[in-house]
């Protein structure tokens, strides 16, 4: 009997918008674009208008308690979801209050069959809509977009390319950022001089060992002058596992 993995089967990505016409985008390229023709992915667009209830084709209000600006109806939004998710996986909500976007989250999302993106506009979405369906709510940063379409091509970008089969060397991925907690080391190509500036000699020593370690020592620096919060998160997880070590 064989112990091979059954084939996966295509990861599937539905996205909501009032702007089908953005997408695929940068998705329909490259590494993303590739998967998709091989068949590793496949990737709907659903127009949140067609399910308006009206001649006018409307989807959002005045918000309730006054302020500025219009919201996004639930009943439309609810009928758009009711009309297209595909059963399984989660659907997905982006928004600078969500939580924010990392590599463990990615990672997370990559195991699902299938995740659905709603991406929102105006000043939002109906509380009522997300909270009936169990929405989960994601940020991409800390900064506000015109809509999530944006946003929605960042995430799928990012999920895309850790499903089996797309990236080629899964070494690559091994050694990218966050994926040790760090930001990844300064890399070098040829030529070997360029404008005055040698690749770093230990590069060239071809000592595997001195390499790595130089690597590391980059990556820890690089992390701690630009990121003090993932080298803070980093420092804890070191002793922690120290700590197991030495019980």
């Amino acid at each position: 009997m064989s112990d091979a993995a059954e084939p996966r089967t295509p990861f599937r990505a539905v996205v909501l918008t009032l702007f089908p016409e953005m997408f695929p985008g940068p998705l329909g390229h490259s590494l993303a674009g590739k998967a998709q023709a091989d068949g590793l992915w496949s990737l709907e667009t659903v127009d949140i208008r067609a399910f308006a209830r009206d001649k006018h084709r409307t989807v959002d209000d005045t918000p309730f308690g006054g302020g500025a600006g219009m919201v996004m109806r639930p009943d439309v939004v609810d009928a758009a979801i009711a009309g297209s998710y595909p059963g399984e996986g989660p659907i997905v909500y982006l928004t600078p209050r969500g939580r924010v976007l990392d590599q463990p989250l990615v990672k997370d999302l990559a195991r699902e069959p299938a995740v659905t993106v709603l991406c929102g506009r105006y000043e939002g979405v109906d509380q009522r809509v997300l909270e009936a369906r169990g929405v989960l709510e994601i940020s991409i940063g800390d900064f506000v977009l015109s809509g999530g379409e944006a946003a929605a091509i960042v995430l799928l970008d990012a999920v895309v390319r850790m499903l089996p089969g797309v990236v080629g060397k899964t070494e690559s991925l091994e050694h990218e950022s966050f994926e040790t907690g760090l930001l990844e080391h300064p890399l070098y190509t040829r030529p070997q001089e360029w404008n005055g500036i040698p690749v770093p000699e230990v590069l060239m020593s071809g000592h595997h060992a001195r390499i790595d370690a130089w690597r590391r020592d980059q990556a820890e620096d690089i992390t701690r002058q630009r990121r003090p919060d993932l080298w803070s998160r980093y420092v804890a997880a070191q002793k922690q596992e120290q700590e197991g070590r030495s019980q």
